[in-house]
């Protein structure tokens, strides 16, 4: 990212700097600062003897990973490797946490290697940078494997994983448990993550726990309770939460929307966003996706249209592809495809089948919006689509909470200890209301059959 060169009077006191302090650490000061690493660099370049320093390098390497130029940080790092500088456990914390793309992982590992060879892997900072950047660029097999290979675990190392997974962040939660140390607000955000699949009991535990912490009033953790409660279905919870918190920002406002939103309750969520905006808080894209959501799954197209038009007229956003998938599901689900179609051509962004070429979700979508309107045609068109472009849906799942522990079900899942029973349950079902349930079972049904299966007579089912 290039930056404007410094004024007169920046000049001028870079100036006085220069004569005030060594080059050494000038290079320490421009480097921290975050539109200076080219000033930094030019002191760096000028001074043979900084050049010699592991000091000057260790600045220099984590100024550019800060900066997000991790590539010419790397290139710094191998010129000082060729020189003959020594490299340490700083320098390594410095370059690591730039390596976070997930198709970096051959790079996570070939650092990791160097980390080995140099024997700094038993340094507790570096172990547990290397854990993050394997968590970060995806690779859970291994960060697994690293992270039950590490002997020292204390409670940075166990947010680095639990903040990483998924479906696993419970049971990791509850192994951390046991470890004998005490959670903070980064642990439990990452536990509430939208990603982790909580059951509502073990959900409202949680909630306790942070009550009765000295962090309730922690913005993110409440963050995190709104969406878990949005989850859940219970938008009361989720709502009360909400005006209870001492202080919201714009992610506060973009999760309660983001509720109603889901649960079709458009109105509410459209009322949220105007009280938002009274309340002087400028929205931003992400909450912009909430609410055009809410009103797409309403059916207030026009409210929807009105607040697409405002987001570059009265704000000065510019809408990216998922506003357009937005407005695009906004005006299948009205019936008038027609407009849908002249979005998508007219949009900014390369179209393919709807938006972009290899967005999973945007060729489901279209396929949906024919489906609608019966246009067998149009969805047999989307399906050939992604067949020659080799594109797959990820299974959506659904899950059943029972002593503690969650159960997750696929379509067609047969992996359950107790998928027989399952299944006769199904077909039970199926005798029941005179139906055949084909030969692929929804994972909704699997749920409902096991939920059955394990609920004693005359229990609610949660």
């Amino acid at each position: 990212m290039e930056h404007p060169p410094p004024g007169p009077n920046q000049t001028r006191k870079l100036s006085a700097m220069h004569q005030s302090l060594s080059p050494n650490a000038l290079i320490h000061r421009h480097s921290k600062r975050i539109h200076f690493p080219s000033h930094a660099r030019k002191v760096f370049d000028e001074s043979p003897h900084s050049q010699k320093l592991t000091v000057c390098y260790h600045a220099l390497v984590s100024g550019y990973t800060r900066n997000y130029q991790f590539v010419t940080g790397y290139e710094l790092f191998s010129r000082m490797r060729l020189l003959g500088v020594r490299v340490d456990a700083v320098t390594m914390l410095g370059l690591i946490p730039g390596c976070t793309d997930h198709g970096q992982l051959k790079f996570a590992e070939s650092l990791h290697c160097f980390v080995v060879k140099c024997g700094l892997d038993n340094d507790f900072c570096v172990a547990n940078c290397l854990l993050t950047m394997y968590v970060r660029c995806g690779s859970k097999e291994v960060a697994r494997k690293f992270f039950d290979f590490m002997t020292n675990k204390e409670l940075a190392t166990w947010n680095a994983m639990i903040s990483g997974y998924a479906m696993e962040a419970l049971e990791l939660y509850k192994e951390f448990e046991s470890s004998g140390l005490d959670a903070n607000p980064i642990t439990l955000v990452g536990v509430l993550s939208p990603r982790a699949h909580l059951g509502a009991r073990i959900g409202i535990d949680l909630e306790k726990k942070i009550q009765n912490s000295s962090f309730k009033h922690n913005i993110f953790l409440n963050n995190a309770l709104i969406n878990m409660y949005a989850r859940c279905v219970n938008l009361t919870k989720a709502q009360e939460i909400f005006y209870s918190m001492v202080e919201k920002n714009l992610v506060s406002w973009t999760a309660i929307m983001g509720g109603y939103g889901m649960h079709g309750e458009g109105e509410t969520a459209v009322r949220l966003f105007d009280e938002m905006i009274r309340s002087n808080i400028r929205p931003d894209g992400p909450v912009f996706v909430s609410v055009l959501s809410a009103c797409s799954h309403a059916g207030l197209s026009e409210t929807g249209l009105d607040y697409f038009d405002s987001m570059q007229m009265k704000y000065g956003l510019k809408p990216g592809a998922e506003h357009y998938s937005c407005v695009v599901d906004l005006l299948g689900r009205a019936g008038r495809l027609d407009d849908a179609q002249k979005i998508i051509k007219t949009m900014p962004m390369e179209p393919d089948g709807a938006l972009e070429p290899t967005n999973i979700g945007y060729y489901v979508l279209l396929s949906n919006l024919y489906t609608e309107v019966n246009n067998t045609e149009g969805v047999l068109r989307i399906q050939v689509m992604m067949r020659e472009k080799r594109l797959k849906k990820d299974p959506g799942y659904s899950y059943v909470e029972h002593k503690g522990k969650t159960h997750l079900f696929v379509t067609g899942d047969h992996n359950h200890p107790q998928t027989d029973e399952i299944y006769a349950m199904l077909n039970r079902l199926d005798d029941l209301i005179n139906v055949s349930s084909g030969t692929m079972a929804h994972s909704e049904r699997l749920a409902i059959a096991f939920a059955l299966l394990i609920t004693e007579v005359g229990k609610i089912l949660w």
